[in-house]
């Protein structure tokens, strides 16, 4: 009953963790101020992540189990003063660009807003 309690515990830990910690990044960046600078696109780079889990609401996994894929998309891209920054962005932006394009990066705190090509 201990054992059950202690793991209990920590899962609750580690959420509440992961809750605040993702709440200070929100508010980190909405009290960032919108940028936009001549930036060149450095590298693209994708990160697969998969979660089992067993069908049919079975804990066991007697049954088998099922598999989600989720893809995160992420690229670097260089200031003028040489600085590198990794930002995370949508499928459909990511797609859009290519390794050397240049133009102006429109950012806030760590949050992606834009890219314009301007050659």
């Amino acid at each position: 009953m201990i054992m059950f309690q202690m793991v209990f515990f920590c899962v609750c830990a580690v959420i509440l963790f992961l809750i605040v910690k993702n709440i200070s990044i929100w508010n980190k960046n909405n009290h960032s101020p919108r940028l936009t600078v001549p930036a060149t696109v450095v590298t693209k780079r994708t990160k697969v992540t998969q979660q089992q889990h067993a069908n049919a609401g079975d804990p066991t996994g007697a049954h088998g189990f099922s598999t989600t894929t989720s893809t995160s998309y992420y690229v670097t891209f260089q200031v003028e003063s040489g600085d590198r920054m990794e930002l995370r962005m949508s499928r459909s932006e990511y797609g859009l660009l290519a390794e050397g394009d240049q133009g102006n990066l429109s950012f806030q705190g760590t949050r992606y807003l834009g890219f314009e090509i301007t050659s």
